[in-house]
């Protein structure tokens, strides 16, 4: 263990008044001529559906349970925890991952009862291996700092009906696991996995992905969330080979891709994947690619490609037989905004039935996102306050 995460941990176990040292996530980078908040003094409607449908609300706290109410997308059935108890985790520690203590987050993640999950005070959770999720959980992590770091993050694994809110998940690694196999440092990864929800995290240098969906998962929304500095963002799809991720459906909603974010925006395979009123900035390689015939519908995003003229191109394919095979997928782009010459390579047929399919939510005018500045990533929850 090197020296400075020592020092890491002592801080974390010695006082609750080294609090105020926590890092805290990166604020959005304001680059429109409103004001850069994640939290609101007085409330108004926004178009977000998301947030309009809870936001507003001075008695969050006391109305948690209302948010499962607002998903929208392909994972807007995910119900998490809501018919379950609240369980408040009091203990950032991880001392025994088999044998998790009470008040722990793991203790709770892995029970088998509905839970909706919940902190008591601001902490790092730092693990020693991945948490596999289990089904009818909501991690909420709102009014609190709350942050899974340095250590293995979240796994999702034949499980359904999880909502994680409002975490800042960064730093992860790979670890072996003590019933066997390893994990692979994702953020959050979901394998053989249904009615999933990610919404308000802020995601980060982690060791493969930020977020990904293989297996034959499906019915996910990943909404609001601000992502940056990371290489392979976000995979969905096992591999070229593996059809059971033809059925894949995911919606990709209100996201801010921000600095120092590579390629994989996502990386789609086989599937069905509605990309909407995300905010795309400056991508090094591509923003969106894919492999073995996705249908991807990008609707309403905003797409500000860097100065290097390399790198103006939002799409990628990987394709075995070249152009003569990727010119027959179905992936369109209407209503995106393309900024600084940014352009997206359209494929297939324009008026294809399965675009009318995977159509899982309104789109908003692109013009919108360039006039409001996005609220996206954790937020700064207030008690008695619109959050």
């Amino acid at each position: 263990m090197s020296i400075v995460r020592i020092i890491f941990l002592f801080l974390l176990t010695t006082s609750s008044a080294f609090a105020s040292a926590f890092p805290k996530p990166a604020p959005v980078p304001q680059w429109s001529t409103s004001e850069t908040s994640n939290s609101t003094a007085s409330c108004s409607a926004t178009g977000n559906p998301i947030d309009d449908c809870w936001r507003c609300d001075k008695k969050w706290k006391s109305n948690r349970k209302s948010l499962a109410d607002c998903a929208v997308g392909f994972g807007r059935d995910s119900v998490g925890g809501r018919a379950g108890e609240f369980y408040t985790v009091t203990d950032s520690g991880d001392e025994d991952p088999l044998n998790p203590s009470p008040g722990t987050l793991r203790y709770a993640a892995t029970q088998d009862q509905p839970l909706w999950i919940i902190f008591d005070r601001d902490m790092v959770i730092t693990l020693k291996e991945d948490i596999q999720v289990t089904s009818y959980k909501t991690i909420d992590g709102r009014g609190n700092n709350v942050q899974i770091a340095y250590g293995p993050c979240l796994s999702l694994y034949q499980v359904s009906n999880v909502i994680i809110h409002n975490i800042y998940i960064h730093h992860c690694v790979p670890a072996k696991r003590s019933l066997g196999g390893y994990s692979d440092g994702d953020g959050i990864s979901i394998f053989e996995s249904r009615d999933v929800w990610i919404d308000h995290c802020t995601l980060e240098k982690c060791h493969d992905g930020l977020i990904d969906a293989v297996g034959g998962s499906t019915d996910i929304t990943i909404s609001n969330n601000y992502m940056l500095n990371h290489n392979e963002v976000m995979l969905l799809g096992h591999n070229d080979e593996f059809v059971g991720d033809r059925d894949m459906r995911v919606s990709i909603a209100f996201n801010y891709f921000g600095e120092g974010l590579v390629q994989r925006m996502p990386r789609c395979r086989h599937g069905f994947f509605h990309i909407v009123n995300n905010i795309y900035r400056e991508w090094e390689m591509y923003a969106i690619g894919g492999s073995a015939n996705p249908t991807i519908f990008s609707q309403g995003n905003v797409f500000i490609a860097s100065d290097n003229q390399f790198t103006k191109e939002v799409t990628k394919r990987e394709s075995v037989d070249g152009d003569d095979e990727w010119k027959e997928w179905n992936w369109k782009s209407e209503g995106d905004e393309m900024l600084n010459g940014a352009f997206f390579t359209p494929s297939g047929n324009e008026d294809s039935p399965s675009y009318t399919k995977m159509s899982s939510m309104v789109a908003r005018p692109a013009s919108l996102l360039k006039t409001t500045h996005p609220s996206v990533g954790v937020l700064s929850c207030q008690i008695d306050q619109p959050c």
